[in-house]
C-alpha cells in the first residue's frame, strides 16, 4: 500500500492528500506539535512517499533540523518540499525559471531551506510556490469581508498559483519526472490590483480607493509582498511533468470560485494564517 508521510497537514498539503486518500492512500499527517515525537523517525522508515509543507522558524528548518539525516536515508521514493518563489528575490517584474539564482530577497532562511531539501535525497521535489489562492482563501473573500487593497505601484507584477493546479502538480511528479526543483505558478502574472478589481465586478462591489503604498495601513508582512516584483515561469513543470494548470489566470480562477460560493460564504472569514500555512 502507498502511504504518504506529511509533515505540516496545511491549505495546500490537505489538498493534495484529499485525492490520493480517496485512491486508498494511507495518509500520516505530522502536525509542528508532533515534530519531535519520538515515532515520528518510524514513520519515515514506514512511508513510500513524504511532503513537508512546514516553512522555517526563527531560520530554521524545524524537520530538516529534527529528522535531517532519517530523511537522506529514507527508502521512500517520492519526497516533496512546498517551497515558496520569494526564494528568487526581486527581479524587477522579469521572469524568472528554475535556473535562476535563489537567496537573493527577503526569505533567506527559506532559500536555505529550499537548497538543503534540493540536496537532502535522491528523489526530491521541491515545489516553488508563488501567491496561493483557492476556496476561502482569495480575492473574494477579502472583498467581501472590506479587507481588500489597491495600492499605487505601476508596473508591480505577481504570479500567482490555484490550490488545484499545486496539488495536480505534485500529483503529476509522484507519477513521472525527475527531481529537481519546479516553479508551479500560473501561465499570466498580473497586478494586484488587477486582482482585486476583477474581484470586485464579480461581486458587485465598488473597488477600493487607491492608495500609496505608505498610507494603505498594511501590516509589516502585507508591506514586504509589495517589496518584491517579479514573473514566474512554469515552462519546467509543464516539460517534464506533463502538468498544465486548470486556471491559466486569476481570471478563470475567480470565475470558478464565484460559481461555487454564494455571497453569504463568501463573506466567512478564510482559515487564519499558520506557519503551516501551506
Amino acid at each position: 500500500m502507498s502511504r504518504l508521510l506529511i509533515f505540516g497537514p496545511g491549505y495546500s498539503a490537505r489538498r493534495i492528500a484529499a485525492p490520493l486518500e480517496q485512491a486508498g492512500w494511507q495518509i500520516i499527517s505530522i502536525g509542528r506539535d508532533r515534530i519531535d515525537s519520538a515515532d515520528v523517525a518510524a514513520e519515515i522508515a514506514a512511508a513510500t512517499h513524504i511532503l513537508s509543507s512546514v516553512p522555517p522558524a526563527e531560520g530554521v528548518d524545524p524537520v530538516l533540523a529534527r529528522h535531517g539525516a532519517a530523511l537522506a536515508s529514507a527508502s521512500a521514493r517520492w519526497i516533496g518540499y512546498l517551497s515558496s518563489t520569494g526564494v528568487y528575490g526581486d527581479t524587477g517584474g522579469g521572469w524568472v525559471d528554475e535556473t535562476a539564482p535563489t537567496g537573493l530577497g527577503r526569505r533567506s532562511a527559506r532559500a536555505l531551506a529550499d537548497r538543503a531539501w534540493l540536496a537532502l535525497h535522491p528523489e526530491t521535489r521541491v515545489f516553488r510556490l508563488p501567491g496561493i489562492y483557492g476556496p476561502g482563501r482569495s480575492a473574494l473573500d477579502r472583498v467581501a469581508a472590506g479587507q481588500a487593497h489597491r495600492i499605487a505601484l505601476p508596473g508591480q507584477i505577481f504570479s500567482r498559483v490555484h490550490v488545484d493546479d499545486i496539488a495536480a502538480a505534485v500529483l503529476a511528479s509522484m507519477r513521472h519526472g525527475p527531481a529537481g526543483a519546479y516553479n508551479i505558478a500560473d501561465d499570466h502574472p498580473a497586478a494586484q490590483n488587477d486582482v482585486v478589481e476583477y474581484a470586485c465586478d464579480l461581486l458587485g462591489r465598488d473597488w477600493p480607493p487607491l492608495l500609496p503604498l505608505d498610507q494603505a495601513g498594511l501590516s509589516p508582512a502585507a508591506r514586504a509582498f509589495y517589496g518584491e516584483n517579479r514573473r514566474v515561469a512554469n515552462n519546467r513543470a509543464k516539460r517534464l511533468l506533463g502538468w498544465r494548470p486548470l486556471y491559466p489566470d486569476y481570471r478563470a480562477g475567480l470565475r470558478a470560485l464565484s460559481a461555487i460560493t454564494s455571497p453569504a460564504s463568501v463573506s466567512n472569514p478564510p482559515d487564519a494564517a499558520s506557519t503551516l500555512q501551506r
